[in-house]
Parts: structure tokens; sequence; C-alpha cells
């Protein structure tokens, strides 16, 4: 069988607050009361479990103590390595291990080598389950997936903004969707759609008879989304928009010069092999998933 080391990653030594990277700890000073070693261990990074551990270590401020965290625990050999560890160093060990099959083998462990051992998640996961009539997904690392997740598209959504109807084109090669298209083509709203699902979006407006910017030429077409509509639509959005502006009757609303600007556009995406995304009759959702369809044959 192969032997695995254990941790998958360095464990982070903590002592009376400082963390370091090592398993070991090295030498301590002698202090008054007992030194006490806590292992966190987890299948994904052991930051949870830390976190509940030292909520708990403040209200004990004089307690001398330790605390080891082993993340990437996956296999029972490494659940085996870690338990051996803890018994050698007199710890106690702290897990929020998802895995049903990795709890138990972590009892199983804990209780042949004589080793103290407190289950942080298996009680919540199994209360919940009860609850909820249903079985938890048993998936290691999902909460920080979802920190993440929640991070990117906040930064995501501050891009579009920074990043909308043509602002900072010399950082449009960052972008990774470009919307362009003409006036009141949905490029705002499919932008910031896209972006609070975690996509970095610019747009940028197409202005005949004006060339595209030379920011916008320079990027790879695959990623440049021409957004077009029916000139009788693009008639009546603008028709209301000039209307809720006060803006006088000019060649904005005038339907043979909308069909001219939608024509000219349209020559513009052929030419520079841009993708072409018709939002005559689509809403913003169905708009966005049409982009990311068309993105993702795009990179096969």
């Amino acid at each position: 069988m192969r032997k695995f080391s254990v941790p998958l990653h360095p464990p982070s030594r903590s002592v009376n607050g400082f963390v370091a990277d090592g398993v070991d700890a090295g030498p301590r000073e002698d202090h008054a009361g007992c030194m006490i070693t806590l292992f966190v261990v987890s299948d994904a990074t052991g930051q949870t479990g830390e976190r509940v551990l030292r909520s708990a270590l403040v209200q004990f401020p004089d307690a001398d103590h330790e605390i080891v965290r082993h993340g990437g625990i996956r296999t029972p050999e490494q659940v085996h390595e870690v338990v051996s560890q803890a018994r050698r160093r007199d710890a106690t060990i702290l897990h929020t291990l998802v895995s049903n099959d990795l709890r138990a083998c972590m009892l199983t462990e804990c209780r042949r080598q004589v080793v103290d051992a407190m289950d942080l998640m298996g009680p919540v996961l199994d209360r919940l389950a009860m609850s909820l009539q249903r079985e938890p997904q048993e998936e290691p690392g999902l909460f920080e997936q979802l920190r993440q997740q929640r991070i990117r598209a906040i930064e995501a959504v501050e891009f579009a903004f920074r990043h909308d109807d043509g602002q900072r084109l010399h950082e449009i090669e960052y972008a990774e969707i470009v919307l362009v298209g003409l006036s009141r083509t949905m490029k705002t709203p499919t932008s910031l759609f896209l972006a609070h699902r975690g996509w970095f979006v610019a747009n940028v407006p197409i202005v005949p008879p004006l060339p595209p910017p030379a920011e916008l030429l320079a990027i790879d077409p695959r990623r440049v989304f021409a957004m077009t509509i029916r000139p009788s639509r693009l008639a009546e959005l603008r028709r209301v928009r000039a209307q809720h502006l006060h803006l006088s009757a000019s060649d904005y609303v005038d339907l043979p010069s909308i069909r001219g600007e939608i024509r000219e556009a349209e020559i513009l995406a052929l030419r520079h092999r841009w993708y072409t995304v018709d939002v005559t009759a689509k809403s913003v959702e169905e708009a966005s998933r049409e982009i990311l369809d068309l993105r993702e044959m795009g990179k096969g």
C-alpha cells in the first residue's frame, strides 16, 4: 500500500496566538500552568476549525497552548499518521472532516491509539441532515470556495462599473468578456449580470461612423461579443430614453438612421470576427447565457 506523508500542505503552528509554518514546535519556554497541544485536522484548510478553537480559547486567557493545523487530510493513511503524531506529542485532536468515512476512521484510530479527539463538524452535519431530510455533499473546502466566489463577484462588479461605456480602455485587456454595441443594446445590464456571477466584463459603445478604439481591436476577438437588435425595437427603446431625458428628436430615434447604424455595426463585427448576439427578444439572463455558451465554444 502506498504511504502518504502528512499533511499534504505544511501545517501551521501557533503558540499563544503566533502562527508559523512547520510540524516541529521546537523548544518552548516554561510557563506556569499546563501547556496543551491542540491539533486542528481538516480535509480542507483547517481555518474553520482553528477559528472555532480560538473563539473558545479566549475564555482561557492564561492558558499556555500550542495549535498545529493539518489541512488536506483526505485518506485513511493520512488520518493514521496524524493521529500517530498526536499520540507522540500527547496532543488533543479537533477535526472538521466532512467525509463520514474519514470521521469514522478518525474515531477508530483515536480509540486504537488512545488519543483524545473532538468532532466539530459531524454532529452539526448529522443534525442538519435530519432536519433537512437530505444527505450532505461531503465535499471538502466548499465554504472556502463560496467565500472566494463572493470576493470575486465583488471585484467583478467593481470592474464592470469602472469599465462601463468605454471607460479605462487602457485596462480592457484584463476583461474576460467585452461587450460592444450601439446605444441601448443592453450592454450595461448584461455586463452587471455577468459581473454578479464573477465574470470580469467591460463594455464599449459602437458609434458609427467613428472607428472602434485601437485598444478594442488589439484584444483576442474571441473575448468580444457584439450586441445587435432589430431596428424597430432599437428605435422604440431610444424613443423611450429620449422622452425620459427630454431629448429633442434627431437621428438618434430616426428609423432609417438606426438601420444604417445597425448595418455598420454588423459589418464591424464580421470584419473583426466578433461573436454576434441578437438581444431583440431576449432577457438579460438569456443574452448572458448565450454569451457564456459562445465563449465556451470558442475555447475549443
